[in-house]
């Protein structure tokens, strides 16, 4: 289970690391179908590179890890909400919900509910 985890802690900060670099220009056209300010966009994406860091960080220090996936999982809840708002396809709805499922299981995890 330890592995399980593990793996879904990198998946989850080496993918929002990833989409938020050299996917930035979708990122771009997200949040301004959604309404949203480049402001916001760039907090949040300050946010989650953050956090992916906190979650690389957290595989030699395991003590960050609940606050990196806890963290992750609120930010995939507020994607799901702005998917939800502007009415996207369910195919729009799945990347970020299995990023907050794992986010989930690894806050899960490393708190010892698991």
């Amino acid at each position: 289970m330890e592995n399980i985890a593990l793996a879904c802690q990198v998946i989850v900060a080496v993918s929002v690391l990833y989409i938020w670099t050299f996917r930035y220009n979708n990122i771009v056209v997200e949040f301004k179908h959604y309404g949203y300010s480049d402001l916001l966009r760039n907090v949040v994406g300050s946010s989650k590179i953050s956090i992916s860091a906190i979650l690389l960080v957290g595989i030699w220090y395991n003590d960050v890890v609940f606050y990196g996936a806890l963290s992750m999982a609120f930010f995939m809840i507020c994607a799901q909400y702005s998917h939800f708002k502007v009415q996207n396809p369910v195919i729009k709805f799945l990347p970020s919900l299995i990023f907050l499922i794992m986010s989930l299981f690894v806050a899960a995890f490393n708190y010892g509910m698991i």
